[in-house]
């Protein structure tokens, strides 16, 4: 490929992704949810599903087809290949082996007494990652990663709220109680993965949750990890209100009572619930939330043990330009603001392979930091980089072009169905709502009818294919994505491109053109004046696709005498006016909810005062009678610990959202992964996004580069160091 062609390529892959930049992995959090209020009526009675005064509409309805269609089966795509799940058992365990080893280079250290020996830095019995559930097998040790960063590097104490940086940077140098991202490749269970507990057991009555840690696990200075670290990262951490952690205190409260942690004794503990068996509580626990931190080396640092501390202080106690004291596989040992961070391997990491291979089998994490999220593709295509997530159609076709050349140095390949995009409309009765005309377009939203009306207006698959040619993108009804693990196509109620059937519910709503102007006049009863249909859509300037939508929305509806002015807005102005309620209709790329809704249950329904497109303001939430099935099926959901009855729950959450349009689903597609082809050991169809994102899913310590496609290391030899050595 000639400098000139590579030039031109990457210019046009920079005009086509400007507007597509990646969602924003540099903040987020969860609130706490408040009881949900009683169920009301679907509408005000001029709204009612089943009222209308328009003998010529009745007949209109009785001549129009309004049942939803099957929704499809899927297309495979070049590139995707079917996840290889394994039960637990013969993908990892812990156990002691018989013998150890490490890098030829590490055993040199030890011979100069710079390290114990590798026996003596690994606990009593290691997490051992098996053969059996490795795509390429055992693996040889050097090598190193690039990738790219394109969030600010604030510090290391992540208990207190602080960035390392994202874009992969946490999972690889810290860890947690439970491992969460590799979940779809479990067959046994839906459940996280052990990790720094090794094992779990719940009480006979539910009400207790026993952890047994893994026995002499060492932080990365080699200081031993006890449940003395858990216990300050939940007493001082989490419980703390002035610490700033991403999971406080409200996420451990169920039925408006505290969760309680008891030690045991150095590698046990125990929580104690307020209800039986909440098993979603599992996820707290994950790589997410429950951020383990040094009590060696913060609790003296704490605002409640040393005096001379406040809060500011202790949240910035692990500043970025000192190496700082982690339990994950690679620890940052250099860090240039704004350019560069080096990880190197963690020598007391506390994994081994089934030949006793103390892992990770690479040395070396190189991040390079940038603006933008727009800088990891740019660098994938161009060679620095090792790895991106397309997580933007927008990206796709330059990408694989890419791919398809003789000196690309990565592949490509699709993940399940999981990259959403929907169309939502505000449900408050009260929240934002300022005058008459506001008051009757959220009584208009909460009609069925119009629900079904505007889901029937779209052509889904003419909108996917105006994004993207090819089989990358399909319609959606909204629900559970497919690509799901609890989806089940049966309980699909697809409202899908039927202009007439949509027609016909705008008229049995009593809408017609009595001006003569194109555009649907409100009936008297409901705005008084007769004004004109028209509604206001919000999209992202940050997501091309969602402006896409916006316009066939505009003449899709208006089409049907439904004027629609789109409105786009940064993240910024987007959030703000959704927490004031202020909008009528906007278009959203969904979270992992529909997903992998076990882990974020919560989400599923209007339970919490934020709920996204049904908030809570100053006055009572009324709930649709449909949305209280949603919450009540929710809630069931989140403390079930049988997967099939999990499985029951979603089947008739999915039928009962899909069927009432609690949202209108527009287009789903596949998150793809962009990864060095040099990389072993990266698993089978592994997810870009399902229940964590690309580093946490393909287990890192596993990925090994055969020597002779390794490239040069920039830190060859050194391990991390500190003060106190």
């Amino acid at each position: 490929m000639s400098s000139k062609r590579r030039r031109t390529t990457f210019l046009l892959l920079s005009l086509l992704i400007v507007a597509a930049m990646v969602v924003n992995a540099c903040g987020g959090g969860d609130t706490e949810p408040e009881a949900a209020e009683a169920p009301q009526e679907e509408a005000a009675p001029a709204a009612a599903e089943a009222e209308t005064t328009d003998e010529d509409s009745k007949e209109a309805m009785m001549d129009v087809d309004l049942s939803p269609t099957e929704y499809p089966e899927p297309q495979l795509i070049v590139g995707s290949r079917e996840v290889q799940k394994l039960p637990l058992d013969q993908i990892l365990t812990y156990k002691a082996l018989d013998s150890y080893s490490e890098p030829d280079w590490v055993s040199e250290l030890v011979a100069e007494g710079a390290l114990p020996p590798v026996e003596e830095r690994l606990p009593v019995e290691p997490r051992v990652i098996l053969e059996s559930g490795m795509a390429d097998g055992i693996g040889v040790y050097g090598g190193v990663w690039r990738d790219f960063s394109a969030c600010p590097t604030e510090g290391y104490n992540r208990g207190a709220g602080q960035s390392a940086g994202w874009f992969g940077i946490e999972a690889a140098a810290f860890a947690s109680l439970l491992k969460s991202g590799p979940i779809y490749r479990r067959s046994d269970s839906l459940e996280p993965l052990p990790y720094l507990a090794k094992s779990w057991e719940w009480s006979e009555d539910g009400f207790e949750l026993t952890m047994n840690l893994i026995e002499g696990a060492k932080w990365s200075d080699g200081h031993p990890f006890t449940t003395e670290d858990v216990l300050f990262t939940w007493e001082d951490m989490i419980v703390d209100s002035n610490v700033q952690s991403p999971k406080g205190a409200s996420a451990w409260v169920f039925d408006g009572e505290m969760t309680q942690l008891e030690v045991i004794d150095d590698y046990t503990f125990k929580f104690v619930y307020p209800v039986a068996f909440p098993v979603q509580s599992l996820f707290q626990m994950d790589e997410g939330d429950f951020h383990l931190s040094p009590a060696h080396i913060l609790k003296p640092l704490h605002p409640k043990y040393n005096s001379e501390m406040d809060y500011v202080d202790f949240e910035a106690a692990m500043p970025p330009d000192q190496t700082p004291v982690v339990l994950g596989e690679f620890v940052p040992v250099e860090y240039i603001t704004d350019e560069l961070m080096i990880l190197r391997r963690n020598p007391y990491y506390w994994g081994v392979d089934e030949a006793g291979n103390q892992l990770p089998y690479l040395d070396e994490v190189v991040f390079e930091k940038g603006p933008s999220g727009v800088g990891r593709t740019l660098s994938t295509l161009a060679g620095s980089a090792d790895h991106s997530n397309l997580e933007n159609p927008s990206t796709f076709i330059e990408t694989l072009k890419r791919a398809e050349e003789d000196d690309a140095h990565f592949y490509v390949e699709w993940g399940p169905e999981t990259l959403g995009f929907s169309i939502k409309l505000n449900l408050s009765t009260s929240l934002g709502v300022k005058d008459d005309r506001d008051t009757a377009i959220r009584q208009l939203f909460r009609d069925v009818r119009f629900r079904k009306a505007l889901s029937f207006a779209l052509d889904r698959d003419g909108i996917s294919q105006s994004i993207l040619r090819g089989p990358f993108l399909r319609g959606w009804a909204g629900g559970l994505f497919p690509g799901s693990s609890y989806f089940d196509r049966s309980t699909v109620a697809y409202h899908n491109n039927n202009p007439e059937a949509a027609a016909a519910l705008l008229a049995d709503l009593g809408f017609e053109d009595t001006d003569g102007d194109g555009i649907l006049n409100w009936p008297a009863d409901r705005l008084a004046s007769g004004e004109n249909l028209v509604l206001a859509l919000v999209t992202s300037e940050d997501a091309e696709e969602t402006q896409t939508v916006g316009d066939a929305a505009v003449t899709l509806l208006g089409d049907l005498g439904v004027q629609i002015n789109v409105r786009p807005l940064n993240s910024a102005a987007r959030r703000e006016m959704n927490e004031a309620g202020e909008w009528e209709l906007r278009v959203d790329r969904d979270s992992q909810t529909f997903a992998v809704p076990f882990t974020r249950c919560r989400e599923l329904a209007p339970i919490e005062r934020e709920f996204s497109f049904h908030r809570e303001g100053s006055e009572p939430r009324e709930l649709l009678d449909f949305e209280q099935e949603l919450v009540d099926i929710a809630l069931a959901f989140c403390v079930e610990p049988d997967t099939d009855v999990r499985r029951d729950l979603m089947a008739e959450y999915n039928r009962i959202s899909t069927e009432n349009v609690h949202f209108v689903g527009v287009f789903v597609g596949r998150y793809g992964l962009a990864a060095a082809k040099r990389f072993k050991n990266v698993p089978a169809g592994m997810p870009v996004f399902m229940y964590n994102w690309t580093w946490e899913n393909v287990m890192p310590e596993q990925v090994w580069v055969d020597p002779a496609e390794q490239i040069d290391q920039l830190r060859p030899g050194v391990i991390p160091t500190y003060e106190s050595e």
